[in-house]
């Protein structure tokens, strides 16, 4: 079996290719990035391409399987540039898998993808995905699900997978995570779970995560079985303010949600941090995700909770950790390339 994973390089990505080559059942995995890591994972032949410009078409030719990983959510100030990468990209992606005849597209999708839902219980992946309209993120995502409604009705014998997990998390990823969504003027080493003593409590934040490497495991089975159509991926239990505060044995900090969007907006629109209030509303409005169906069809559990994914993120950011690849590498030689080209207006 070949498998392309595209966005190898990525929080995802890195930990697909390492499942993957352990996997006696895949002869081949081949990692495509926008920049090539120095030092490779063992076993994956890496490709350097971009979707936004670069011809696909060979890199797809006899694969098995193509998995698109490859999204953009900087610089969140240039929504063109963002758009040609998840739009124009996917699009150009699709084609490409089209056109080679592959057997098996595995999309990344995300809980970002869905509606509005309360917070009160779970809904399966038939909830609609429309996205949260004040979010990119959650309107790229959706429209793309449009574009592989399409493809499914185009392409009826290529078995197309969307996975949606929730928020993803592994120290390994942390040095990368910092950069896209806290900024460089975040003081991470504060972020240590045990210095960790106010947990803020916004009105109806309810959300759900899991660790990178389980969500490489779904991934691995959806690649190297039979199933077609969405899987919700989230590990117990969800997070909130209460369980939060609990974890850490911490204090509670009541933020009424205004305060919270307007402080988010405002220090996005200075340039102070990198995230757009669309992600706030996003966090706010997705629904709550039943998983039931990856249990089931997938033979998945995830291995770490929720709370576990978490502790490792704040241990990577907390520590400057990150893996030797290009989107995940710990910051060199600091934080100042970020500032001078201006926080939020770069990839």
């Amino acid at each position: 079996m070949r498998v392309v994973v595209v966005g190898a390089t990525g929080n995802i990505g890195s930990s697909l290719v390492r499942k993957l080559v352990a996997r006696p059942d895949v002869e081949r995995t081949v990692g495509v990035a926008r920049r090539l890591p120095a030092v490779g994972t063992e076993g994956v032949e890496y490709i350097q391409a971009d979707i936004v410009r670069d011809d696909l078409d060979p890199i797809f030719h006899q694969a098995d399987a193509v998995v698109h990983l490859a999204w953009a959510i900087q610089p969140s100030h240039d929504l063109d540039a963002l758009e040609r990468v998840n739009i124009d990209g996917s699009r150009r992606l699709f084609a490409a898998a089209a056109a080679a005849g592959v057997p098996a597209l595995i999309y990344g999708s995300s809980v970002g993808a869905y509606s509005a839902g309360r917070k009160d219980r779970l809904v399966d992946e038939s909830w609609p995905v429309d996205g949260i309209p004040s979010s990119f993120y959650g309107r790229h995502k959706a429209q793309v699900e449009r574009m592989l409604d399409q493809l499914e009705h185009e392409c009826p014998r290529m078995r197309v997978v969307r996975m949606r997990p929730g928020l993803i998390f592994k120290a390994g990823a942390a040095a990368g995570i910092r950069r896209l969504f806290l900024g460089p003027l975040v003081p991470t080493p504060l972020l240590r779970p045990s210095l960790l003593r106010i947990v803020p409590s916004v009105p109806g934040l309810r959300f759900q995560a899991l660790h990178t490497d389980d969500v490489a495991s779904a991934y691995t089975a959806a690649i190297t079985g039979h199933v077609r159509g969405a899987f919700n991926l989230a590990a117990d239990p969800v997070l909130d303010p209460d369980t939060l505060a609990e974890h850490f044995g911490a204090m509670k900090l009541p933020v009424p949600r205004g305060i919270a969007r307007a402080l988010t907006a405002a220090t996005w629109h200075l340039h102070l941090q990198p995230t757009p209030a669309g992600w706030l509303d996003l966090a706010l409005g997705v629904p709550l995700m039943d998983c039931r169906r990856p249990r089931r069809e997938l033979d998945w559990t995830p291995a770490r909770t929720s709370l576990d994914a978490l502790d490792d993120l704040l241990d990577g950011l907390s520590s400057g950790h990150g893996e030797s690849l290009p989107p995940l590498e710990p910051d060199r030689p600091g934080r100042t390339h970020e500032l001078a080209t201006g926080i939020g207006e770069r990839q």
